[in-house]
């Protein structure tokens, strides 16, 4: 009996006459993304099997992380420049690519501990903490730490682009600018402060904030902007929780590669919030 939803009994798709199909002299779908590079990069250095996964779940993770901090540069900018709308827009997407990723320790959790021991000392001190791309995005979102420089100074490209990032004023810092020029309040020294070290809650901020959230009408652009921030905040916890939840899940307690002590060491970022005033203020509305 045939399928009563198929025009064709054959189940097949005919090749139309249009679609190109000669590209000697043409730029291809493979040419526009180096696919040739990119599919050859996957390079394991043991035979396990489970290899494989474990490269391209980090390699695909570094493609996110590079969109993300290609979209948080891009965000700043527009904030700097009172663009509010595409600032919504891309910070907007990258909370969606912190959900990808988020998703991406789902796929890395069918690991096993038994399969990942096969191959793990091939990584020797390899370790995403070493991530340069992971580094840039929490310089961007304010997470500053000199310290952590130390891992880059290998690649003096990267360790180059991350010091101007650790220098320069984080997103959180070019909204509290905002706060300033819309007359809230905000303390000069927030806006003179040494921008290489980690941002800290400050009081100043904190009761900015809460005349935007209790005048919400009057500070709309404002609210929704801290809103969006929220919203980052929360699916970058979400990420981190399922990363420091798969690592324990597969290694237990035993040390990262890198030296660092593990799990509990990735569950030390839990702790660590971007924009400390936008979840202290709920308790104080």
């Amino acid at each position: 009996m045939s399928c009563p939803y198929s025009s064709d009994p054959t189940n097949t798709r005919a090749m139309e006459d249009s679609i190109h199909t000669d590209f000697k002299d043409d730029m291809s779908y493979g040419d526009y993304l180096n696919l040739n590079q990119i599919l050859s990069a996957q390079t394991p250095l043991s035979a396990e099997h489970d290899e494989m996964l474990f490269i391209i779940i980090h390699q695909s993770s570094e493609l996110w992380l590079k969109l993300a901090g290609h979209e948080l540069s891009s965000a700043i900018t527009n904030i700097q420049n009172d663009e509010f709308g595409q600032a919504f827009k891309v910070i907007s997407r990258v909370k969606q690519i912190f959900n990808q990723l988020t998703q991406s320790w789902n796929i890395l959790s069918t690991l096993t501990p038994v399969d990942y021991l096969k191959f793990r000392d091939a990584l020797g001190h390899s370790s995403g903490f070493q991530s340069f791309g992971y580094r840039k995005l929490e310089f961007l979102l304010g997470n500053k730490n000199s310290d952590l420089m130390a891992v880059h100074k290998s690649n003096q490209t990267t360790y180059d682009e991350l010091n101007t990032i650790l220098n320069a004023p984080s997103l959180y810092d070019e909204v509290i600018k905002v706060l300033h020029k819309k007359g809230l309040g905000i303390n000069q020294g927030m806006l003179e402060r040494d921008f290489s070290e980690s941002y800290r809650s400050d009081q100043s901020v904190l009761d900015a904030w809460l005349k935007v959230y209790r005048n919400s009408d009057q500070y709309f652009e404002l609210y929704e902007l801290a809103e969006n921030l929220v919203d980052i905040e929360d699916a970058f916890q979400q990420w981190r929780f399922k990363h420091m939840y798969t690592v324990q899940r597969i290694i237990g307690n035993k040390m990262g590669t890198g030296g660092s002590s593990g799990v509990n060491f990735l569950k030390k970022a839990l702790d660590i919030s971007f924009f400390p005033e936008l979840l202290e203020l709920r308790t104080h509305l």
